[in-house]
């Protein structure tokens, strides 16, 4: 099974919110160093980036998981 995500990040308000599926939402407030722990803490959970897309003062990424059962039925 995959499942994807959403990070965004707006630099000027210092807003970071992780958007996971089911609708469960995380918030941070930070600048690099936190948006950094963010995404090692997400990497930590399985999560890769798959997109990215950046305007203005704001970024944005695509994350995608895929669930180990789903990876060893495809080795079959």
């Amino acid at each position: 099974m995959t499942e994807y995500a959403i990070l965004e990040w707006l630099w000027d308000d210092h807003s970071i919110r992780v958007n996971y599926p089911g609708k469960e939402e995380k918030l941070f407030q930070g600048s690099y160093m936190e948006l950094v722990e963010v995404l090692n803490q997400l990497g930590k959970e399985g999560w890769e980036v798959v997109t990215c897309t950046s305007g203005g003062d704001w970024i944005l990424w695509t994350l995608k998981k895929v669930h180990a059962a789903h990876l060893a039925s495809m080795d079959k």
